[in-house]
């Protein structure tokens, strides 16, 4: 049984296909293709149809990673068939969870940075680039890169949870 894992930013250009990108590979790295699936969506459909945001790609290319995206919209369907919903910022979590249809759909959304240990316990936000310039798309990256561990390592649990 596959464990289904979506990211959640705004407007699904910058923030979450960037999870979704690092995400997907540290599954490939972990051996888990077969058993773990990632996409990404936006709270809103401003960008629908799109590409990710040039800079999100350029500075995903320059670390290794590949990135074949359209935007799209979280739809409240999707509750059903997800695991985990992990959303990029707090704005994002409240609005995922006021959209959930139940309380048990509403616990599947996380903040990304809740699985940095090193993350300031008061802001886990990783904070929107698009209106600035380069360094903020990096900064970006290593914050998603530093909570992808221990976010792999929690998705793993589940998964191993359910072979046994």
């Amino acid at each position: 049984m596959t464990y289904r894992v979506c990211f959640v930013c705004t407007g699904n250009i910058c923030r979450s296909p960037m999870a979704e990108a690092v995400f997907h590979a540290r599954v490939a790295d972990a051996g888990l293709d077969d058993l773990v699936e990632a996409d990404s969506a936006g709270t809103g459909g401003w960008h629908e149809g799109e590409g990710a945001d040039p800079r999100t790609v350029a500075v995903l290319a320059e670390h290794g990673y590949d990135l074949d995206h359209t935007a799209r919209q979280f739809q409240q369907s999707w509750f059903s068939r997800l695991d985990l919903i992990v959303a990029l910022d707090a704005g994002h979590l409240r609005a995922l969870r006021r959209l959930a249809p139940t309380e048990r759909d509403a616990a599947k959304v996380r903040l990304l940075r809740s699985y940095d240990p090193a993350a300031d316990g008061d802001d886990q936000d990783v904070p929107d680039p698009y209106y600035g310039g380069q360094d903020g798309f990096e900064e970006c990256l290593e914050m998603v890169e530093a909570a992808s561990t221990g976010l792999l390592a929690a998705v793993r649990e589940q998964v191993e949870g359910r072979a046994a």
